[in-house]
């Protein structure tokens, strides 16, 4: 098993579902490992579960659509923690609904949250990861950013933004030994997911040729295993975690 003893991490939207089970693993692979989001009582809980690995465990709160608080929550885990090498743009929101009936207010507050917050972090980072000439960046897309969807065109939108984000940093920092790769995850078990009624969740199994949908450890292992030296060759890609679901 890979190592990432003596590295920072940190994860956004670290509170919950995938952006929990990553920081778990990150922290049982020997990484520090800082948590952001919009609530500080479950990222505590969640930093005191990294706690309990071993390993340092940090717990931020910020809205990664802010550039102000962006930059604080930084600047807090590089100084408490140490320089970031490994971040993980996880943190998402929706506001689902047909394209004639969508607000603008519920269009831009997912491109800010969604795309522009994966803008902002990156930006924050990359200044310590490219003075350290290592760093892995990995953004969290979505099956749908690929497929299209009907209600979701705000969230496709950020989420595709987020490919062409992905592979445009990844050829713009490769000569500084930093990857920046994409990971698609299909239908997952989190909180997100956890609101759809049976019909729905029905409807999705039938588009998953393994008949099941994901764990958040599925995702998680995936973003570890990008985060590591031994995935050190691969950047701008987008990884599939969807079952069959998307090929």
């Amino acid at each position: 098993m890979f190592s990432l003893d003596g590295q920072t991490a940190l994860v956004t939207g670290g509170s919950q579902g995938i952006g929990r089970a990553t920081a778990l693993v990150l922290a049982r692979l020997g990484a520090d490992v800082a948590v952001m989001a919009r609530s500080l009582d479950k990222c505590e809980t969640v930093a005191e579960e990294i706690r309990q690995t071993g390993r340092r465990g940090l717990a931020v709160k910020g809205d990664i659509s802010s550039q102000v608080e962006v930059k604080a929550a930084v600047e807090k885990v590089a100084a408490e923690l140490g320089p970031i090498g490994i971040l993980v743009n996880n943190a998402a929101v929706t506001r689902d609904g047909l394209l004639l009936r969508m607000k603008l207010d519920d269009w831009q507050s997912v491109i800010d949250t969604n795309l522009t917050g994966v803008f902002l972090l990156t930006q924050q980072v990359l200044p310590m990861m490219t003075k350290a000439r290592r760093g892995r960046i990995i953004n969290l897309t979505s099956v749908v950013a690929q497929s299209g969807n009907i209600g979701q065109v705000n969230y496709i939108s950020a989420k595709s933004g987020i490919i062409g984000f992905t592979k445009a940093v990844a050829r713009e920092y490769a000569s500084r030994n930093i990857t920046v790769n994409a990971v698609s995850p299909g239908f997952i078990e989190t909180p997100m997911t956890a609101v759809l009624n049976e019909a729905a969740r029905n409807a999705m199994l039938e588009q998953i040729p393994l008949k099941r949908p994901g764990s958040d450890f599925d995702v998680a292992n995936t973003v570890a295993f990008l985060a590591s030296d031994e995935a050190g060759y691969i950047t701008g890609q987008v990884i599939n975690v969807n079952g069959g679901m998307y090929m």
